[in-house]
């Protein structure tokens, strides 16, 4: 308990861990999110271009070859118009220089008309037909004409018109091949142009929308890691509705929180520390106490006979619970010793808190049935009730109630050993205010009196859960109303 809160953070397995993950966050070298979304970015966009540039690379070639067979239809209307299918060589050698091609085939019908000024290969390099549009093949045959050059022409085969029923066209690839590789180089370029605006654009983007305001909440944790005490760390609230926004909203109130329990967990730890001392000072002033109690006994005053007995034994349990506290080094319970008791001797013993404040006549008042027993380790039980008898008599001279009341009952439900016994603690004061109502049984939380600490009922609460039972408060219209329920040992095993 005299470590220092610093230190005992420090020592913590989540901040040593935080405080790695910052080492290396800051640690040169490392390709951070911004560099990574920024090759990510390029690769998909360059992706794109490139679904983008085999189909248009595809789709030139083809458009090309349309437009020769396109020429070549013209060509073969004047073979079909010339006498017996036969044209004048100059105007033969004219039409082929027209379309570019080596020789024109015309089909009409079963009959095949030719228009060549040579011989005419007997190998093509490919044979397109124009009719039937594939686009694996015409992707495959693109890339082929591009990078693979040859002396054989192509062959490309489209529809014919009025008067004939297809034409057929020899190519030369070298002309095809330069005009593909230009296209292709400007359409390259185009494509690289569009995929640095493009992606520019795109993390300009996303940097300003996602990378920065994580990069700010991944440094606002690291901050907040380093020294969680400090409030002038808390994150700002941010305006946004989205998924970052939430985050950054997550982390203020989580800063908040637990920069608040952490100062108090410092606070407690000083406190835990102080009370160690005052405890070993006050068992040795409640030891010089306990001696003169002793002689009291030797006293013949019939009142003095009364009250010395239950003043040793007050004073006894004082002395064993501060020598427990040292013992642990904080205010931990011990385990209780629970045995069956009788309920009434021990409801007795409170009859004299109501002189605690002797100018409120206030009377304390008990209900139990002599032969009623509880379950429970019975100092421990005496110390709850105690706490909750003392706060219904401050509250009635707080309030400075008339007729000011406070009743203990008890009763039984069930047989003996396999039951429960109620204890009710009922006083006719104002009453528990409903601001306190949400922290009632937290410490240094449920105080519902100026000056109070808010320990009596936390206390309280924690001896009851010790012995199995509950403590809660009951609605009532006036006043207030404490239930315990203390199950016997062998009902609550069979509950459970």
């Amino acid at each position: 308990m005299a470590q220092t809160e610093p230190a005992a953070i420090a020592a913590l397995p989540w901040h040593s861990e935080a405080t790695a993950a910052t080492a290396r966050a800051r640690s040169p070298g490392r390709l951070g999110l911004s560099g990574r979304l920024f090759l990510l970015t390029v690769a998909f966009v360059v992706l794109a271009e490139i679904l983008i540039y085999i189909p248009a690379v595809a789709t030139y070639r083809l458009s090309r070859l349309s437009d020769r067979v396109a020429a070549a239809r013209v060509a073969a209307l004047v073979l079909n118009a010339a006498p017996e299918g036969r044209v004048p060589e100059e105007t033969a050698r004219r039409l082929l220089m027209g379309v570019g091609a080596r020789a024109i085939a015309v089909r009409v019908g079963e009959t095949w008309r030719y228009l060549t000024d040579g011989p005419v290969p007997s190998v093509v390099a490919e044979t397109v037909d124009l009719r039937e549009r594939r686009l694996t093949g015409s992707v495959s045959g693109a890339f082929r004409t591009l990078f693979l050059h040859t002396d054989a022409p192509i062959r490309a085969i489209g529809p014919g018109q009025d008067g004939f029923d297809a034409v057929e066209v020899l190519l030369d690839e070298a002309p095809l091949q330069a005009a593909l590789a230009d296209f292709s180089l400007r359409l390259l370029t185009a494509c690289l142009i569009i995929a640095a605006l493009a992606a520019g654009l795109v993390f300009f983007v996303l940097q300003r929308a996602i990378v920065r305001p994580v990069v700010r909440l991944a440094r606002d944790i690291a901050v907040f890691a380093d020294d969680p005490e400090r409030t002038d760390l808390v994150a700002r609230r941010s305006a946004r509705s989205d998924e970052i926004g939430q985050a950054e909203n997550a982390l203020a109130r989580m800063q908040v929180a637990l920069g608040g329990e952490l100062r108090q967990r410092r606070r407690l730890a000083e406190l835990g520390l102080s009370v160690s001392k005052i405890n070993h000072e006050l068992r040795n002033l409640l030891t010089t106490a306990q001696l003169l109690g002793d002689r009291l006994e030797s006293v013949s005053d019939p009142l003095v006979q009364r009250v010395a007995p239950r003043l040793v034994e007050t004073l006894d349990r004082a002395i064993r619970f501060c020598e427990a506290t040292l013992a642990y080094g904080r205010a931990t319970e011990p385990n209780p010793q629970r045995r069956m008791v009788a309920l009434g001797p021990l409801l007795e013993e409170l009859t004299d808190l109501a002189d605690l404040m002797p100018a409120a006549c206030i009377r304390v008042e008990t209900r139990a049935a002599p032969d009623l027993e509880i379950d429970v380790d019975p100092e421990q039980l005496l110390r709850a009730l105690t706490n909750l008898v003392r706060n219904a008599v401050q509250a009635h001279a707080a309030a400075r109630t008339e007729d000011g009341r406070v009743l203990i009952e008890g009763v039984r439900s069930g047989a003996s050993g396999a039951g429960s016994v109620t204890i009710l603690v009922t006083d006719n004061g104002p009453g528990v205010p409903d601001r306190a109502k949400a922290n009632l049984f937290a410490a240094f939380q449920g105080s519902t009196r100026a000056g109070g600490t808010g320990l009596g009922l936390a206390i309280a609460s924690e001896l009851v859960r010790l012995n199995g039972g509950t403590l809660c408060l009951d609605e009532t219209a006036g006043g207030a109303r404490f239930r315990i329920v203390v199950p016997d040992r062998a009902a609550g095993v069979k509950a459970a």
